[in-house]
């Protein structure tokens, strides 16, 4: 198949890649040119625009920071509406605010072209092994069509309803992730607190029902002081923000997200915003004036 790809970041960088190596023509544009070259030299060619991509290719994904950036690179100067044909399917794999998905595929949809929403999880490393969750939204013959194309850079890939529910699910995900996070670290700045080895009692919980994949994944970073991102506060924040808005519009409470986005806020006031979120423990440290650590 080929395939545009715009936004070689982070994420998109070893995404494209994978779609290098299993066999599909790819076409990149990023206004980053080194990152541009470094899939011209895996195999991919390379666009001008977002417009010159869009002339060459039946299917683009995009894979940019927020809304803007998908608005621009899709409807602004230069970008996919101007060179795509009708018929033409746009894949969005950024996560940002759903109501911004809608808005994004109904004017692309005026030009004929059609818009799925498919945000992912699982940050770098699991984008580099190909093995991401993603969540779509869109027409089901659309997500049926592209299934394939989407598991070569997946583990999983969950159809979950009408455009925008794909960034509904990711940002369900990014509150769940978050108040864990905070959990786990407000429990092991307890056990600190009371003089109890924080590293054995995690240990001791993380098989019963406290046990989850964020305590095993963040928990141990804490604990080992180890902060280099999977996932940064920054982008932990936007993905908030965005929940925020998506929740006020509908009246629906979020008081925990609130908390966390102002927690989130607050480390980045201290200027730990570039490091992992499982910075969210040295917020604790900061107000109990303790340090989650084993105690030998």
């Amino acid at each position: 198949m080929k395939v545009g790809f715009i936004g070689l970041g982070i994420m998109g960088r070893p995404m494209a890649k994978n779609l290098l190596k299993a066999g599909h023509e790819l076409v990149v544009f990023d206004f980053n040119q080194e990152a541009v070259a470094d899939l011209v030299s895996c195999g991919a060619a390379s666009a001008g625009s977002g417009k010159d991509l869009a002339s060459r290719c039946g299917v683009i994904i995009t894979m940019v920071p927020n809304s803007p950036h998908v608005r621009a690179a899709l409807l602004g100067e230069g970008g996919v509406a101007e060179g795509a044909k009708e018929g033409t399917v746009v894949i969005d794999m950024s996560s940002i605010d759903p109501t911004e998905s809608k808005a994004i595929g109904g004017e692309l949809a005026k030009k004929g072209i059609d818009l799925l929403d498919a945000p992912v999880s699982g940050g770098e490393p699991k984008a580099i092994d190909g093995t991401l969750s993603v969540m779509v939204g869109g027409k089901r013959e659309l997500f049926d069509r592209y299934y394939d194309l989407l598991m070569v850079m997946a583990g999983s890939v969950v159809y979950v309803g009408e455009l925008g529910s794909g960034n509904v699910a990711k940002l369900a995900n990014q509150i769940v992730v978050a108040v864990n996070i905070a959990a786990v670290s407000e429990a092991l700045t307890f056990a600190k607190k009371a003089g109890t080895d924080p590293e054995l009692v995690y240990q001791a919980i993380r098989g019963g029902l406290a046990g989850s994949t964020v305590m095993d994944a963040k928990a141990p970073m804490m604990l080992s002081r180890n902060f280099n991102p999977g996932f940064r506060i920054e982008l932990h924040i936007k993905d908030l923000n965005n929940a925020l808005n998506a929740a006020h519009a509908i009246s629906s409470p979020v008081p925990l997200t609130g908390q966390l986005m102002e927690i989130m806020q607050g480390l980045k006031a201290d200027g730990l915003d570039k490091e992992d979120h499982a910075s969210i423990v040295k917020y604790y440290e900061k107000i109990a004036n303790t340090r989650v650590e084993p105690l030998n």
